[in-house]
């Protein structure tokens, strides 16, 4: 890669830069493939292009790899930047990788069963919901420091998917579809929406608090 005008070459070659930049191709080809499917899928049943952007981004699978993708790029390529400061901090890069892990078990748990992807669908689907969690978690484990998180830190995180459902909400009542089972008001009501919600995100937060006993620990260890 051909050095950043007026950066440091220590800064350039600082450890875990090569693996950041695969890790950010690897999310980035996830992202860039489901949206040509998207569009492709728009288009093979006869709706604009427009409706195929507006499914894409209705997915919190498609938004938290975006994320991962800004977090991987951003200190890698702009580390001064307001951007690259903020995905630097230990707790929103633990936040991230809550997020993207989150992605991974909910789908293994809740959604493989009912769709069978074939062909390129099949690849987009292995690299946005297990390549790309698990590769991400690893690179937290192994190159991101850990110190300081703090128990409260999962409470702030679940404001991300806590604004993903009433986004979810309010598009599905727009557009009259939702973008997954367990949030369709149209077919399970607001009650059982709400129930989901909830248990949803207290998982979520339970996740959250797992990641960060294990940064604890991680922290702790590397003091030691």
């Amino acid at each position: 890669m051909s050095a950043l005008a007026g950066e440091p070459a220590d800064r350039r070659k600082e450890p875990g830069s090569l693996v950041t930049g695969v890790l950010a191709g690897v999310a980035s080809a996830g992202v860039l493939l489901q949206f040509y499917l998207s569009l492709r899928l728009a288009s093979a049943n006869g709706q604009s292009l427009a409706f195929g952007v507006a499914s894409y981004f209705g997915y919190f699978t498609i938004l938290t790899n975006l994320l991962v993708c800004l977090a991987l790029a951003l200190p890698l390529l702009a580390r001064a930047s307001a951007g690259g400061r903020f995905f630097e901090r230990p707790s929103v890069a633990a936040g991230v990788a809550t997020s993207i892990a989150f992605v991974g078990l909910a789908y293994h748990l809740l959604l493989r069963h009912i769709w069978a992807p074939q062909g390129l669908q099949w690849l987009a689907d292995v690299l946005l919901h297990y390549a790309v969690p698990a590769l991400y978690v690893l690179y937290w484990w192994f190159v991101l420091p850990k110190a300081p998180l703090r128990w409260t830190d999962p409470l702030v995180w679940s404001g991300y998917p806590a604004a993903y459902l009433a986004y979810g909400l309010a598009r599905g009542a727009a557009i009259g579809s939702y973008p997954y089972p367990f949030i369709d008001v149209a077919a399970i009501g607001y009650r059982q929406t709400a129930i989901n919600a909830v248990g949803l995100l207290i998982a979520y937060i339970g996740l959250g608090f797992v990641l960060v006993a294990l940064g604890k620990a991680k922290a702790r260890n590397n003091e030691g």
